[in-house]
């Protein structure tokens, strides 16, 4: 059984199903690791300490949330953490801007409010971390994971490919983007048709990448 809530995600409104606390916690996480790519739908503080209006570490972000105004871009949790939860661990995957060392096994945050697939997305609300940074950041993150198990890359290997890795991207691309031609070209460079087009092989690429 569970309950039905309101929650505020990005200025959406948005029902949630509430999963009673005892059947969502597991004595063991089903997975080792869980990898998180996106934007202000998933940042969990990324763009905390950036010049961009994109950030959300100050009330009322956070009024329902432990830990207050943490850079969640809504009043409680974001659908990362709550999947999280129902994979069974016991603290939310923590954001790429303050994780180092033996955290990262767990998995990491790389998402940034305002990102886009391209990398010129969203600069009109001032920095951030674009989806081709991102990618960036979860190699810096696999090299640095490499130590802990001792250069060994089929060992390395085996442990990421048990992990879950989640990326949601292109909204901001739109509306940061393409539906703003006072400040980018590109609705006059492209066709809608070519401009989704890009998208997706920019986005193919960029996942690529991270499956390599």
């Amino acid at each position: 059984m569970g309950s039905i809530r309101e929650v505020i995600w990005s200025g959406v409104l948005v029902l949630v199903w509430l999963i009673p606390k005892a059947s969502t916690q597991l004595k063991e996480p089903q997975v080792p690791c869980f990898f998180i790519f996106g934007d202000s739908l998933v940042d969990n503080g990324n763009n905390n300490r950036m010049l961009t209006l994109a950030r959300a570490n100050y009330m009322p972000y956070g009024i329902d949330f432990p830990q207050g105004a943490t850079g969640r871009f809504t009043n409680g949790r974001t659908y990362v953490d709550a999947l999280a939860q129902l994979l069974g661990f016991q603290n939310y995957i923590p954001p790429y801007e303050r994780t180092r060392g033996r955290a990262i096994l767990m998995g990491v945050n790389y998402a940034s409010g305002a990102a886009g697939i391209r990398d010129e997305t969203g600069n009109n609300l001032g920095d951030h971390t674009s989806m081709n940074q991102q990618v960036n950041n979860f190699g810096n993150t696999v090299q640095e994971m490499r130590r802990f198990f001792r250069g060994d890359a089929n060992a390395l290997n085996g442990y990421l490919s048990k992990c879950i890795f989640y990326s949601g991207m292109g909204s901001n691309d739109y509306l940061n983007n393409y539906f703003m031609p006072t400040f980018y070209t590109t609705s006059s460079d492209y066709t809608a048709k070519a401009f989704a087009a890009v998208l997706l092989q920019d986005y193919s690429r960029q996942l690529t990448v991270i499956i390599n």
